[in-house]
């Protein structure tokens, strides 16, 4: 579904992504682990056309992505649950919910409305709170939202950037657990995370980031089992 082909990525003259090549089939939960400036959100950004390769190709179901402006890369099927997750705080969640759904907008009413209400399915906190502006929501409950937020574009690629971050252990284990679910119902995922364990507890497989470098790629079962790999890219003990 998703390639990474060779991918250079700069900022300035400041080597980013050396060479990343990574897949996301269909279906799959994919995480891609690291350390801090590993270059797991530039990866996100470089899919996204945020930022642009300077070599390699990225394809999604075949097309390719590199050279295309964000917005039609959301249009072709890709949404982003950003890190921080960044949603308007001066907009309720139901405002917030349909600017997810801006892409859109050409569409039947009724389409928006039942993807609406698959979102409140899937997080009932937020149907409770549908009036309410956004920042004066939890930061569990913003989590909801931005994943909610970026459903709404309905995405058949989900990427997501560090879900469990700033998040109690509690919401971290919901969150998780709704990103299962999502999956369940037919979205391939891929997610960037450094809690690692409950990254590759939930995914198929994973890759390891380094210095802008892949470094490691395997199953999550392996990934998980491996201390040394765990001791030398993930800062575990």
């Amino acid at each position: 579904m998703l390639r990474l082909s060779a991918v250079d990525t700069f900022y300035g003259p400041i080597p980013a992504l050396k060479g990343v090549t990574l897949e996301v089939h269909a279906g799959e939960i994919v995480c891609l682990l690291g350390g801090n400036a590993s270059g797991k959100s530039t990866t996100m950004r470089t899919i996204l056309g945020i930022v642009r390769p300077h070599a390699g190709t990225v394809e999604f179901e075949g097309k390719r992505l590199d050279g295309l402006s964000t917005g039609e890369i959301v249009r072709r099927g890709i949404s982003l649950v950003p890190e921080a997750r960044r949603v308007f705080g001066r907009m309720t969640v139901w405002e917030n919910l349909a600017m997810g759904s801006f892409i859109r907008r050409k569409e039947p009413a009724a389409e928006i409305s039942r993807d609406m209400e698959r979102v409140y399915g899937l997080f009932p906190r937020l149907r409770e709170r549908s009036g309410q502006y956004a920042a004066t929501l939890s930061g569990g409950e913003q989590q909801m939202l931005a994943i909610g937020r970026a459903l709404m574009a309905r995405p058949r690629l989900l990427l997501m950037d560090e879900p469990s971050m700033g998040l109690s252990p509690a919401f971290v284990d919901q969150v998780f657990d709704i990103i299962q679910t999502i999956n369940q119902q037919g979205t391939t995922i891929l997610v960037v995370e450094q809690n690692a364990a409950v990254a590759l507890s939930i995914a198929s497989r994973g890759y390891v980031l380094q210095n802008g470098r892949i470094a490691v790629e395997d199953s999550a079962a392996a990934l998980l089992a491996a201390d040394d790999i765990r001791r030398a890219y993930l800062g575990e003990d």
